[in-house]
């Protein structure tokens, strides 16, 4: 089951004040993103970046995830997964890109927490920007199975995962 943050956890948009140059998660490509990237795609409006840290300590991240619009062949959509989405040529999506925890605070279900705020985000959106499904780019077997338990179906030959956003919508609790 996703979690929902604590009250003494918050997850805002990516800002100014968010102190990226200390964030280190392990995997060198997240810990670059949010360094080198995220503030750029914020500006060019290519990802929402969203920031989760305490609320007496907001400008250290403890984790990130973002956000943004695309779109998946109608074939690529797993079998399991078709009935829950239209039958367009390309159905609309919204993929989670990238999500990480600081390494000093792994093992405490904040990325349950991080993807329940995403989802719920997806969901609360889906309506007004016309998203299916929500999709998920996993790094290794570890993120795989972390999405496949919050109920993501592997996309075939990819390292892509998909949840339906009728699905997305029972996943997070209040």
């Amino acid at each position: 089951m996703v979690t929902r943050p604590s009250e003494d956890l918050r997850i805002v948009l990516l800002g100014e004040e968010h102190d990226r140059g200390s964030f280190n998660c392990g995997v060198e490509s997240l810990d670059r993103y949010l360094k080198m990237q995220a503030g750029q795609d914020v500006c060019m409006k290519a990802n929402a970046v969203f920031i989760l840290s305490e609320v007496s300590e907001p400008t250290h991240v403890l984790g990130y995830y973002t956000l943004c619009a695309m779109a998946i062949s109608q074939g690529d959509v797993p079998e399991a997964a078709r009935k829950h989405v239209p039958r367009y040529p390309l159905v609309s999506a919204t993929l989670i890109g990238r999500l990480a925890v600081a390494k000093e605070r792994q093992g405490q279900r904040l990325g349950a927490v991080l993807l329940a705020d995403a989802l719920q985000r997806a969901f609360d959106s889906a309506g007004t920007v016309g998203s299916s499904m929500v999709m998920v780019d996993r790094l290794d077997e570890t993120a795989a199975g972390f999405y496949a338990a919050h109920g993501f179906l592997q996309l075939p030959d990819s390292l892509r995962l998909v949840l339906p956003m009728r699905m997305a919508s029972g996943s997070t609790e209040r």
